[in-house]
């Protein structure tokens, strides 16, 4: 019967952390949504433009970022007295870098096209993970740099995880790691926010990252501007 007991008690803890640990992490991604703004104010972003700078390698980048929601994004990059740029859209994407050596736009591949399709999303990760089929995991509390976290992971369609640290005094996102395959190999990108701003339009919105690549800072950021469809087409 001592038996019977300890495995009763050991089957109902496990009914109860589990639903413990759900209430958390829906509490935790509730109080995140609310603390950037809302759902509802992220609702009413459909297009953006960004301009920036990134410093790399003891070179300015000067970086204009176009995008639509859900359908095409363009990056402009200008480097070396060169411009280059990049598009995406929900069907294809093209890179043309002169400072690489490249003479004429090129398809990006396969792999490189479905890491960026998310990225054409321009809600947050946390208001779009179930619309884009992405199974998430609480993993508890974590330190970054001194800061503490609570920890989470995505995993998309494709099987690209994505790690999040949520700062656990106000909710917003400090850093983001992903494990992406480019060229048949698998990578690790992480990517630190700060400098976060509530714009007029009710949602916060960070205006420094940081990466391997540089640390980008935002310096003009408009919200909703018409854009050309024309942007995201190769010129002729």
């Amino acid at each position: 019967m001592k038996t019977i007991k300890s495995s009763v008690l050991l089957i109902m803890f496990g009914f109860c952390s589990a639903g413990m640990m759900g209430q958390t992490m829906d509490e935790i991604i509730t109080k995140h949504i609310a603390a950037i703004g809302g759902k509802e104010n992220w609702s009413k972003l459909k297009t953006l433009k960004m301009e920036g700078t990134i410093k790399a390698q003891g070179a300015e980048i000067k970086i204009t970022i176009f995008q639509v929601d859900k359908k095409a994004m363009r990056q402009n990059i200008a480097l070396m007295g060169m411009t280059g740029y990049s598009i995406v859209t929900n069907t294809e994407g093209w890179n043309f870098m002169p400072f690489q050596g490249q003479t004429k736009p090129e398809p990006i591949t396969v792999d490189d096209l479905k890491n960026a399709q998310d990225e054409l999303y321009l809600q947050d990760d946390f208001i779009t993970y179930t619309e884009l089929g992405k199974k998430i995991e609480y993993l508890g509390k974590d330190d970054f740099d001194g800061t503490e976290c609570f920890k989470f992971k995505m995993t998309d369609k494709n099987g690209q995880e994505t790690t999040y640290y949520i700062d656990a005094s106000n909710y917003y996102t400090l850093k983001e790691t992903s494990k992406v395959k480019a060229n048949g190999q698998e990578q690790e990108n992480s990517t630190v926010f700060g400098d976060y701003k509530m714009l007029a339009e009710g949602f916060l919105y960070p205006m420094s990252v940081s990466s391997s690549f540089g640390e980008m800072q935002v310096t003009k950021l408009d919200v909703n501007p018409v854009i050309d469809e024309g942007t995201f087409k190769l010129p002729k």
